[in-house]
């Protein structure tokens, strides 16, 4: 059965930094788009970053552009999102998810495949 676990959220000040992991079982996320994703309360998610089956450019949403930085570790089956200057709009509850194909534009956590239950950000002093 394939599932995805995130760690890494907590209570962070803003311009602190977190980093976020997402592990993968039952599946091999090299076949995959590999994608984080957030969602506040109330709002539906947003694509946050990607990273293809082959490596590749990472891709990102312009509001983490330069802050955040998403990486593969083939051997561990696993992604990371280092988060950096965070900022109070980045409050969210993080997930990581998978993809056939390159999604940017999300209504639903039901367009990916595969998805975890999420770990919490909180940006706040």
């Amino acid at each position: 059965q394939a599932q995805l676990e995130e760690s890494g959220g907590g209570l962070v000040q803003p311009g602190g930094s977190l980093r976020l992991s997402c592990a993968a079982s039952g599946f091999a996320m090299k076949f995959w788009h590999m994608n984080w994703v957030r969602q506040r309360p109330g709002e539906g998610p947003e694509w946050v970053s990607d990273i293809g089956p082959g490596g590749g450019t990472p891709r990102y949403a312009d509001s983490v552009k330069g802050r955040f930085t998403i990486s593969r570790d083939r051997a561990e089956n696993s992604i990371y999102l280092q988060m950096i200057s965070l900022k109070p709009e980045d409050t969210a509850r993080y997930y990581c998810a998978a993809s056939a194909v390159p999604l940017t534009r999300v209504t639903t956590l039901n367009e990916f495949t595969y998805w975890g239950p999420g770990t919490q950000v909180t940006v706040s002093s």
